[in-house]
């Protein structure tokens, strides 16, 4: 059950070239409807080189988050993670309406347990670190959260390898 009304926040459109698979919405994008609205998704179009205005063109950019709903706050802080109901009921029937689609960003550890499987490796930092592994249709990036700048100052290759083979992925998807 979920702590506040069911809304989900969903971008789609059978054009899109580029996928996005999240999370779920926190607080703020609750609140407004829109993906991505708020910290973290300033730090995933700047690690992807986006303009708003082609992030949110559902022509080009399918956003599906892993939970469709904002699933509340944990105890230990931060948002509770995505009820796994939402991708076992919907992913498979949203990838069917996305006949264009190129590539998948893998936005965090939800996202790659559930499209990796097996194929991921131990942790998140390690499947990161083996995005060429993934492509060319997944590419594995952390979740962009605040945390993500300390792991980032943590891992400085991604930064260096990642974010720009991230950036060219993109670029190639949407051309």
């Amino acid at each position: 059950m979920l702590p506040f009304p069911p809304r989900p926040v969903v971008q789609i459109a059978t054009t899109a070239r580029l996928l996005i698979v999240g999370q779920a919405p926190g607080r703020k994008v609750h609140e407004t409807g829109v993906p991505w609205n708020d910290d973290s998704g300033s730090r995933l179009r700047a690690w992807t080189l986006l303009e708003p205005a082609d992030f949110y063109d559902e022509s080009k950019v399918a956003i599906v988050p892993m939970g469709f709903c904002y699933p509340g706050v944990a105890e230990a802080g931060g948002d509770n993670p995505p009820p796994p109901e939402c991708a076992t009921l919907w992913h498979e029937r949203l990838l069917a309406r996305l006949p264009e689609r190129r590539l998948t960003l893998l936005v965090g550890q939800y996202a790659q347990r559930f499209y990796l499987g097996p194929r991921r490796k131990r942790n998140l930092t390690e499947t990161v670190r083996a995005f060429a592994e993934y492509g060319p249709q997944y590419f594995p990036l952390p979740h962009p959260s605040w945390r993500s700048q300390i792991w980032s100052r943590r891992n400085p290759w991604f930064a260096d390898l990642v974010l720009p083979a991230c950036r060219e992925a993109v670029r190639n998807a949407l051309a």
